[in-house]
Parts: structure tokens; C-alpha cells; sequence
């Protein structure tokens, strides 16, 4: 028993003991980065323990032994210790060799400025536990060895211990020497000079290398005292002085500077200067000047003009505005001018006395701009002559001195022709005239016409006559024929037989009604059939060439043309319909019938019964209808009114016939157009108002005397007056297509103006200046619209230019073979040619001109052009599908035009908020183009774009698809 007992004891002492293992925390389950191991193997439970961290780290940790397990009460983390800034050096730098942080173990180099080095023999620190080991480098200054010189060569500096960046300058002792070498050079970073010493030699210059020049006869080498000779290049010029070589190289620099000329005063007299603010202008550069009133450039008496810059630096004309004025008027035969000592100036005017035999051209001399007016103020006369049934078209004038010309154009109807010139010879007489005598047509010859009654030997011009063909001949209806400017029939047209063939009958025969007038058959049919309109027999006749319907032969039993009804439509088929068959029968309107049936080959009686109906309806004062009229409408039916051009419409435009009445109609007022009056302000604002509409304005100060009003637009007028005046006067008139420069003022209030057109305008009378007097305004001017130069093919103008002003006369000539009229003339009109372009030849006339169009030549006959095709310049497009036109009997087809593109430019895109484009573009006419709309909270939207004739239209920005 007692050795069982002891095995176990002793297991009981074995499982004790391994319990008590279980409960230890070992070392090697202590895993801290940079901590230090725990002094034993293991500890007990319940045992703490202090971990501290390693060399140049700081931290802990504290742990305890719970149950076999490490519970930490305390965790401090191992870090790097932090280092102090490691120190500057002076002349140097440093920099962490990796890193941000001056932490245990970091590493700074140093490193020395350019023209310093290291004079320590470590060049770097690391921080250590303690701190940063080692001592702070030094850097110092590299050192140039000392210079030594030669007897000729003194050198200022610090020769003997240079340090970088040292200069040390260079002489020569004689001064008939210069320095060979560089006379400045300086200590570098490597611990070098820059260059070697120099040395003395005799005086030379070596030629400089002339920018925008050339050195002439270029030598090697220039001694003491030579001169250098240079040329510069075209629009350069030498710079001032003698180079001369001297000791310390050419005396001066020869350069080429480039040539200018300069502006004096920009003030005095001037208006304005293009380009502005500009004085220095180079060669070939331009300035325009243009002199304010009453100043003109000097030795030109012209108020504006180009100046050019010429190669030798002077302007090719004085560029100075100096006063208008004018000197005595010599060999104008003037005996006495009234004036002071002081030369008169602009717009003084002056009595004056003429020689004997001599007339005063007007009451006063007057200072212009082209000196003395009238011009010239005295001279012999001719009285004004009387031309009957004639215009005078240019050299109209109130007085007429030695050599005037007068030009008169007899009136239409009368010859000759052609304009007349008459010449005031020194005899006081007028030379060269014709009289006007009336032109006549001799009356027509027209073969087989009948012209009427009261014929006569010769007619007028424009005169008109109506004949009419013989029975039997064509044209059937009347003609009218005209005496034209030239005396000349036009319009005839000669009376020719016609006649039509033979017919055929099938299943019949024919005859001729008189034999003698085949106009005119008779026609029946064989046994079993009848004619096609149900007669036994039926006539057709010869009209214009063909008959008036094909004589048919249908069986009798069948039904062919409709009988006739009182108020049925007659109606024209081919068809025939059998026995029991019906068909509609059509009636005028307003009435109304019964399908009608064929009964053994004849048809029953149509019957059309009236129905309920509406008559002409009202007139309504400046409107049409836009439909064609009717001798009455059915019920339910409706017409539309439309306004003549500026009317507007009152009411609904569309009426109905209802119950045989028309619903209410509209009516019709004129538009008015915006009042063009200064100093109001008007409250709804726009170019047309409707009949009836009110408007509102305000004046504007000074002219605020009444503050405001209101008027209504009855019939185009607006009824109401303009009331914005002032005490004094009112506001200037108002000139269509003009504006007017302020010319004096009491106050605020305008008195005097001056009136001015746009362009391609000019006005009507030569008087610019109107005054307000008594409250009352000087009737102003017009301004007339000027004419374009004619666009004709095979036309030669003699004075042509782009632009002519109202009654300028523009003469041309017409070139071959478009010469059968060698030459015209015609008259600006208020911007419309007077008189007619008549280049022409005997086949056809040019081919019409087509603005921003061309064509090419398909076919001619000779010379003449007969056909054309036409096109378009770039991005315009044709109005018809048609491209090749024709001259057929003397005259053109019409002519397509051109269709004007759209312009899309960055602007229109910014306005419409569209997605922005660099540069512009052009849409052509029809063309439609999707394009984006700029972002609204990141969401894409389109827009539709289309061009009409020009007008480009924008489409609402809609949600991407």
C-alpha cells in the first residue's frame, strides 16, 4: 500500500507544479519597437514590470503579470529624441540627408556659397542620445594668388590677396599705349582670375560691327587719330559726331540709329491726330491730322490730310494747322475790298466795288475756306436765257459770267435728243443753242387691222392707238400700240391667218359649213350611233388653231355629255354611261341638285335649287380681302381682311357667312411711326405704334417747361401736341437721316446749330448754320440720299468713282458689242439713277446684274451673250433651284438673286448665352445648326439656330436629348 500511495503524492505534486507554470508571463511576449528586454526569463503572476525604451529613444511602458498574460497600465511609445536646430554657418548652408525632422540619428550636410570653401575637415553633424556630435563647419573665402605686373602696366586693387569677386583694373603708364588683354578682371569661385594680366601696346581700334550699318573700306586694324568711315542701311541714319580712335577705343559709338520724325504743337488748331497720343513716327509710318474750325494745314488749305515719315527724317509736307485766311483778291478785277490793316480771317465778310464794266457778283465778299466767295467776285455777265419746253440739268446759276456753261435737256417728247451745251462767249451772248421741237409717229401701216376712227397724219409721244384683226386673223383680241420717246411704234404686232386641220369622225362623217371658210363643220354619225352631246348631228368650230371640241360618234343607247341647267356647272369628261348608270351633277354655288340617271341613252332633267347664301362682303377702308371675289358665298364660308402697309387691324381679321350674313368685320387704322424729337423721353418706347395707341413722354431739361404729356395715334397722325420747349426756343428740328453739331447756346438752351448727314447722304442746300430767332427756328435742311455707282456689264463711265452726289451727272459709254446706242447719260436723283441705261445690242442686252452674283457664259450668237448660268460668292445660296437663264426674243428670263448669309460671331453666341466661340462663322440662307447653351447646374441644353435672308434667328436652349 505505501508505494501506490507515494505515486500518488508524487502526481499530485507534478499537476501543482504545472498549474503554477501556467499562471507566468514570459519575456519573449513583450514585442515593443525600440524597447529595451526585460532583465528575466519570466515573471509571476501578479508580478509589474517598467519596459523603457532604448538609447536615443524616449517613453515606456508598464506591464503586469495577469494569469500568464501582459496587461499594460501604462503605454508610452519609443519615439526618436528631437535635436536642437543643429546650427548656421556662416557663408553656408546645410541640408538633411533624409527626412524632415532633426530627430535621433539624423544627418545634416553643410555645404559652402559660391566663392567660399570648407575650411573644416568634417562637413557634417548627426544627432546623437546626448545631441548634435561634432562642431559647426566654417566656410571661407577662396583666395586669388597676387598679381604681378610688368613695367608698362599699372594694376589698382587688391593685388597682392585677392578674394572672390575682387576686381582688379588695368593702365597703361604712356599715354600713347593701350591695354592688350582685358583692363578689368576679378577673382572667380575656383580660386582663379578671371583672365591674365595684360599688356601695353600702341594704340589701334579694330572695326566695331555695325548693327543696321556697314563699316566702308574695312581695314584690319585703325591707328591713333584714324577716322572710321560707316554707312547705314535704309531707313538709318548716322549718329551725330566723328569716331575717332583714341585710347580707349573709338571716341564714339558708331552706331545707325534708326530715322523718325517728330510731331511740333498737337494742340494748337488741331481737332484731332490718328493714331492719338503718338509723336515718333518711324519711315513709311503715316499720321492724319485733321485742323479744327476756322484752321487749315499750312501751304495745302486743306482741313485733313496723311502725312508720310520720308527716309531723310523730314515729312513730305508740313504737318502744322495754322488760321484761314484771305489775301487781297487780285486779277478779279476788284477796284476797292473794305478791311483794316489785320488780313482777313475766316467768315468775315466785306464790302467791295468792281472796275468799270464789270458787275458785283454778290452784295458782300465773303472769307471761306477756298477763299473769296462769290468766285470771282467781279465779271462780265450774260443774262439768264429762255429755252422753251427744256430743263437746264447742270450749270444752273443765278448770275452767269464770261465761259459759263449751261447744259439743258429738251423735255421728253421733244428733240433733239441729246443734252445741249450753251457757252456765255465774251460778247455777253450765249452760243451753241438748239431749240426743243416736238417729236411725232407718223401713223401705223398694219395689214389686215382695223384701227378705228379718227386716224391721224402724226401722233404725240406716249400717244396710244388700238387696232383690232380682221375676222379670220390672229391675235384675236385688241392691241395696243405706243409711240415711244424715240417717235417710234412699239408694241405692234401683225395680223396673221390661222387655221386648224382636218378632223377625223369615227363611226361618222363631215362637212364643211362653207366651203369657201373652213371654220366652221357639221357633223353626223352613222346608223346605230349619234353624236357625243346627244343631237342627231352637232357643229364644231376652228378657234385659234384647234377645234373647239373632237367631233365623237357613241352608241345610242349609251349617255354622253350632260345636259344643261339653269345655275349648273358645265363639266367637261370623256366618259360615257350605260343605261341605269347615275353620276352627279354639278351645280354653282349657292345651289344644289339630285344625282341624275341615264334612261336608254338619254339623260334625266337636271334640276340646281338655290341655297342659303351670303353676298359681297362689307368694304372695309384700307383693307382687301385676300381671296379672289365671288358673286356670293355658301353659308359657313369665311374671307380674311388684311391692312394696307402701315394699318393695323381693329377686330377679328376672319369674318364666316352665317345664315346668310356676315359675322362682325374689322376695321382698319394707320400706324404711326416714333416721334423723332429731341429731349423727350418716351415711356414705351419702340419704332411702330398701333391706331389708338397711347403714348406717353417726358421732357427733358431745359426743355421741361411742360413736363410731360401724352398723345394717341388716330389714322398714322398723332393727335396731340409736342410741348418740350423751352422760355426761349424749343429743341432744333429734326433732319431724317441727318444730325447737327451745337454751335452756340443761352444757357442750357440751344440757338445755333449746324447740320450734318450720314454717310451717302449730303444736303440739300449749300447753307449749314440755322438759328433759333424769336422762339423760332430756321427752316432746316434736307439730306438727300446719294447714288451708288451703277454695277452694268460692257458699260465704260467716264468719271467713275463709288459714290455721286444728288444732281451729279455720270456720263459712260457703251463698249461693243453692246454699242448699238454708242453712249448715254444719267442724273442723280435723291440716290435713283434719272434716265436709262441703254447699252445694248440688236440680238439681246447684257445679262442682268446680280448683286453678289456672277455668271458664266454658255452660249452666244457672234459676240452677244444668250445664256448664262449664274452663282453666288461665298456662303450666299440662289433664290431658285433654276441656274441657267436665256435671252429669248430680245429679253432676259428673270434673274434669281442671292441670299444673304448670317454672320455668327462670338458676341451674338454671349448675348443669347450660348456655349462661347473663338472666331466668327457664317450660316448660310435655310441652313439650321444645333449648337450649346452654356451649363445651368451642370446640366447640357441645345438651341436651334437659322438664317432668313441676313436675320439670324436664335431658338429657345431646351434639355439635351
Amino acid at each position: 500500500m505505501r508505494v501506490p500511495v507515494k505515486l500518488l503524492c508524487f502526481g499530485i505534486w507534478l499537476l501543482s507544479l504545472h498549474c503554477a507554470q501556467c499562471q507566468e508571463c514570459l519575456r519573449e511576449n513583450i514585442k515593443y519597437e525600440n524597447a529595451e528586454p526585460a532583465e528575466k526569463v519570466s515573471y509571476d503572476d501578479g508580478e509589474t514590470l517598467k519596459v523603457n525604451c532604448m538609447t536615443g529613444y524616449t517613453g515606456f511602458y508598464r506591464l503586469k503579470c495577469e494569469k500568464g498574460e501582459w496587461k499594460a497600465s501604462i503605454e508610452r511609445q519609443c519615439a526618436k529624441k528631437k535635436c536642437s536646430h543643429p546650427g548656421d554657418t556662416q557663408n553656408g548652408d546645410f541640408k538633411l540627408t533624409e527626412g524632415t525632422e532633426f530627430v535621433f540619428g539624423a544627418t545634416v550636410v553643410y555645404t559652402c556659397k559660391k566663392g567660399y570653401e570648407m575650411a573644416s575637415r568634417i562637413n557634417q553633424r548627426t544627432c546623437r542620445a546626448q545631441g548634435w556630435d561634432n562642431a559647426v563647419p566654417l566656410c571661407e573665402v577662396v583666395k586669388c594668388p597676387a598679381i604681378r605686373t610688368d613695367g608698362e602696366v599699372t594694376a589698382s586693387g587688391n593685388t597682392e590677396e585677392g578674394s572672390y569677386g575682387d576686381v582688379i583694373h588695368f593702365e597703361c603708364l604712356s599715354s600713347e599705349k593701350m591695354i592688350f588683354g582685358s583692363s578689368d578682371i576679378h577673382c572667380t569661385e575656383m580660386g582663379k582670375w578671371s583672365d591674365d594680366v595684360p599688356k601695353c601696346k600702341e594704340i589701334t581700334c579694330t572695326a566695331p560691327v555695325i548693327k543696321n550699318g556697314e563699316v566702308v573700306d574695312h581695314m584690319p586694324e585703325y591707328r591713333k587719330g584714324a577716322i572710321l568711315e560707316y554707312k547705314c542701311n535704309e531707313k538709318f541714319k548716322k549718329r551725330e559726331g566723328i569716331p575717332k580712335c583714341a585710347k580707349f577705343g573709338w571716341t564714339i559709338k558708331p552706331e545707325c540709329d534708326e530715322v523718325t520724325c517728330s510731331l511740333g504743337s498737337t494742340t494748337f488748331g488741331i481737332k484731332n491726330i490718328n493714331p492719338e497720343g503718338k509723336t515718333i513716327f518711324k519711315v513709311g509710318e503715316i499720321v492724319t491730322i485733321t485742323c479744327s474750325e476756322k484752321h487749315w494745314l499750312i501751304l495745302t488749305k486743306e482741313t485733313s490730310r496723311s502725312f508720310t515719315c520720308q527716309a531723310n527724317g523730314d515729312w513730305d509736307h508740313t504737318p502744322v494747322c495754322a488760321e484761314i485766311k484771305c489775301e487781297f483778291p487780285r486779277n478779279q478785277h476788284v477796284r476797292r475790298l473794305e478791311y483794316s490793316w489785320e488780313e482777313p480771317k475766316l467768315g468775315k465778310i466785306l464790302n467791295y466795288y468792281c472796275e468799270n464794266g464789270y458787275d458785283k457778283m454778290a452784295d458782300s465778299a465773303t472769307c471761306t475756306k477756298n477763299g473769296w466767295t462769290p468766285n470771282p467776285l467781279c465779271a462780265k455777265t450774260c443774262a439768264a436765257p429762255n429755252i422753251p419746253n427744256a430743263e437746264i440739268v447742270r450749270g444752273l446759276e443765278s448770275k452767269y459770267v464770261i465761259s459759263s456753261r449751261i447744259e439743258y435737256q429738251c423735255n421728253p417728247g421733244f428733240k433733239p435728243e441729246e443734252p445741249v451745251e450753251i457757252i456765255c462767249n465774251s460778247r455777253q451772248q450765249w452760243t451753241g443753242y438748239q431749240k426743243c421741237t416736238e417729236k411725232v409717229c407718223a401713223a401705223p401701216n398694219i395689214p389686215n387691222a382695223n384701227i378705228g376712227e379718227n386716224q391721224q397724219q402724226n401722233y404725240r409721244i406716249n400717244a396710244k392707238i388700238h387696232y383690232q384683226c380682221n375676222p379670220g386673223f390672229e391675235p384675236k383680241q385688241p392691241v395696243t400700240i405706243t409711240c415711244d420717246s424715240k417717235a417710234q411704234w412699239t408694241g405692234i404686232q401683225q395680223c396673221t391667218v390661222k387655221t386648224c386641220l382636218d378632223p377625223s369622225v369615227e363611226n361618222g362623217w363631215f362637212i364643211y359649213n362653207h366651203p369657201s371658210n373652213k371654220e366652221q363643220i357639221v357633223y353626223s354619225c352613222d346608223t346605230h350611233y349619234k353624236p357625243f352631246t346627244g343631237n342627231w348631228w352637232d357643229m364644231v368650230t376652228c378657234s385659234d388653231g384647234s377645234w373647239s371640241e373632237k367631233p365623237r360618234c357613241i352608241p345610242k343607247e349609251e349617255c354622253g355629255a350632260l345636259p344643261s341647267a339653269d345655275h349648273g356647272k358645265p363639266q367637261q369628261f370623256t366618259k360615257t354611261f350605260l343605261d341605269g348608270q347615275t353620276t352627279k351633277f354639278a351645280c354653282d354655288p349657292g345651289f344644289k341638285s339630285k344625282d341624275i340617271k341615264c334612261i336608254h341613252g338619254t339623260w334625266e332633267k337636271p334640276v340646281c335649287k338655290e341655297d342659303v347664301r351670303c353676298y359681297i362682303p362689307p368694304k372695309v377702308e384700307n383693307a382687301v380681302i385676300t381671296s379672289k371675289p365671288e358673286d356670293f358665298y355658301v353659308d359657313g364660308s369665311n374671307v380674311t381682311y388684311k391692312c394696307r402697309s402701315s394699318f393695323s387691324i381693329n377686330g377679328d381679321s376672319t369674318v364666316f357667312c352665317h345664315n346668310g350674313n356676315w359675322t362682325e368685320t374689322p376695321t382698319c387704322g394707320a400706324q404711326c411711326q416714333k416721334p423723332r424729337k429731341n429731349f423727350m423721353k418716351l415711356a414705351n418706347e419702340k419704332d411702330v405704334y398701333d391706331n389708338e395707341e397711347i403714348l406717353n413722354y417726358k421732357c427733358i431739361e431745359p426743355y421741361n417747361e411742360i413736363p410731360e404729356g401724352r398723345f394717341i395715334c388716330k389714322n398714322g397722325k398723332w393727335r396731340g401736341n409736342f410741348d418740350c420747349t423751352s422760355k426761349t426756343c424749343p429743341p432744333p428740328p429734326y433732319v431724317e437721316n441727318g444730325d447737327y453739331i451745337i454751335r452756340d447756346r443761352d444757357g442750357k438752351v440751344i440757338t445755333e446749330v449746324q447740320y450734318t448727314c450720314k454717310s451717302h447722304y449730303v444736303l440739300s442746300k449749300q447753307k449749314q448754320y440755322y438759328k433759333c430767332v424769336n422762339g423760332m427756328w430756321e427752316t432746316p435742311p434736307t439730306c438727300l440720299t446719294q447714288c451708288q455707282k451703277p454695277h452694268k456689264n460692257f458699260m465704260q463711265l467716264v468719271n467713275e468713282k463709288d459714290v455721286y452726289n444728288n444732281e451729279e451727272i455720270l456720263n459712260y459709254k457703251c463698249i461693243e458689242p453692246y454699242n448699238e446706242i454708242p453712249e448715254g447719260r444719267l442724273i442723280c436723283k435723291n440716290g435713283n439713277w434719272s434716265g436709262n441705261f441703254d447699252c445694248t445690242s440688236k440680238i439681246c442686252p447684257p445679262p442682268p446684274y446680280v448683286e453678289n452674283g456672277d455668271y458664266i457664259i454658255r452660249d452666244r450668237d457672234g459676240e452677244v451673250i444668250t445664256e448664262v448660268q449664274y452663282n453666288c460668292k461665298s456662303y450666299y445660296v440662289l433664290s431658285t433651284q433654276q441656274q441657267y437663264y436665256k435671252c429669248e426674243n430680245g429679253i432676259w428670263e428673270t434673274p434669281p438673286t442671292c441670299l444673304k448669309p448670317c454672320e455668327i460671331t462670338p458676341e451674338i453666341f454671349e448675348v443669347h448665352n450660348l456655349y462661347p466661340i473663338q472666331q466668327k462663322d457664317y450660316l448660310k440662307y435655310g441652313e439650321r445648326r444645333e449648337v450649346y447653351c452654356k451649363q445651368i447646374l451642370g446640366i447640357w441644353t441645345q438651341a436651334s439656330i437659322t438664317c432668313s435672308n441676313g436675320k439670324l434667328n436664335v431658338g429657345p436652349c431646351r434639355r439635351y436629348q
